[in-house]
């Protein structure tokens, strides 16, 4: 029983302390966006872009922002790179880590993306 008891204890300060790095992920990725001011182009809620041809990025999944962004850096002289004259050297100025905070806030947020099937 007390085996039951220990494990149970070790999985839910294991959950706590993923959810708790999450939510710190989330925050840095709030300042991160704020910092690069993309609610200038993708909008304040990030579901309304300026205009119709930038992305939505609220809820969006975080493996295609974290590929969008690594493209962007790598710029279009690399394989697997994009090139935006805009989105560009903002990317480029992101750490591997800034890439991950603003996935996770991104993803994170509300937003009206439908999946279908």
């Amino acid at each position: 029983m007390k085996k039951i008891i220990s494990l149970a204890v070790l999985s839910l300060s294991t959950l706590v302390s993923l959810n708790a790095a999450a939510e710190s992920k989330i925050d840095a990725g709030k300042a991160a966006v704020t910092k690069f001011n993309c609610a200038s182009c993708h909008g304040a809620d990030f579901k309304t872009p300026i205009d119709p041809a930038y992305p939505i990025l609220a809820g969006q999944h975080k493996d295609y922002l974290k590929h969008a962004l690594v493209s962007y850096k790598r710029g279009n002289k690399a394989s697997n790179g994009r090139s935006n004259p805009i989105m560009e050297p903002l990317a480029k100025q992101l750490s591997n880590q800034d890439i991950e905070n603003i996935a996770a806030y991104l993803h994170s947020l509300p937003t009206n993306l439908v999946l279908r099937k």
